[in-house]
């Protein structure tokens, strides 16, 4: 086993401090309003937001970021960052991509490995910012890097729809391996996806990210 794949498993684990577990990205919304109602129609959402967001999107831009790491380019890694920012569609999605990537910062200028974004420059970087650069620092290949951003991003979504419909673990088991299953390809593709060609247009997400913001009782921050 490589060290590469080691530091991998420490960045996509569960137990990384960064607050991931809080947030549903609007599946509390859509359980509270009768779209999520069972193991299919969670699985059935999950997959879509993974196929046609973040995917072709979120996925596309941590790539690109990883390269900017590799070469050093700072102005690059700037572009890229505020472009991922401006993209987020609710006050929700962004609050939690800011506070996630500040909180792995953090946890990386205090473990001292190497230069962690705040050092370099980025006070207040997105999540898939401080991620890639984590990975891109413990030189985990790019391919390996995607798909294991989407696998984590997947589990906390699987264990935030096992709390909220709520679902048994095994029922847990069975999406994560149906999910599991499309992660390489959708890795493959982001990894050579030019930016222009990127796509997050999932309105139901939005208005689900959206209306969760009011949400009279909620388990998640969003």
């Amino acid at each position: 086993m490589s060290p590469a794949l080691i530091r991998l498993l420490h960045l996509v684990s569960p137990t990384l401090p960064v607050g991931a577990y809080t947030y549903s990205q609007g599946l509390e919304w859509a359980v509270e309003t009768g779209t999520i109602k069972n193991e299919a129609g969670a699985l059935n959402w999950i997959s879509d937001c993974l196929q046609f967001g973040l995917a072709r999107f979120e996925a596309v831009y941590l790539a690109h970021m990883l390269a900017a790491w590799e070469h050093k380019d700072m102005k690059r890694l700037a572009e890229l960052d505020a472009e991922f920012v401006a993209s987020r569609e609710s006050a929700e999605l962004r609050a939690e991509t800011l506070q996630m990537g500040y909180s792995l910062a953090r946890l990386l200028t205090d473990l001292g490995c190497f230069t962690a974004p705040t050092q370099a420059g980025f006070s207040q970087p997105s999540f898939p910012l401080a991620w890639s650069c984590a990975a891109a620092a413990w030189s985990v290949p790019a391919h390996d890097a995607i798909g294991g951003y989407l696998w984590a991003w997947a589990e906390n979504q699987v264990m935030a729809a096992v709390k909220a419909v709520p679902l048994g673990q095994t029922a847990g088991q069975r999406m994560l391996m149906a999910l599991g299953e499309r992660i390489p390809q959708f890795a493959t593709a982001a990894a050579c996806c030019p930016l222009d060609a990127t796509a997050n247009f999932l309105p139901a997400f939005s208005i689900a990210s959206s209306r969760h913001e009011t949400q009279y009782t909620r388990l998640f921050r969003s």
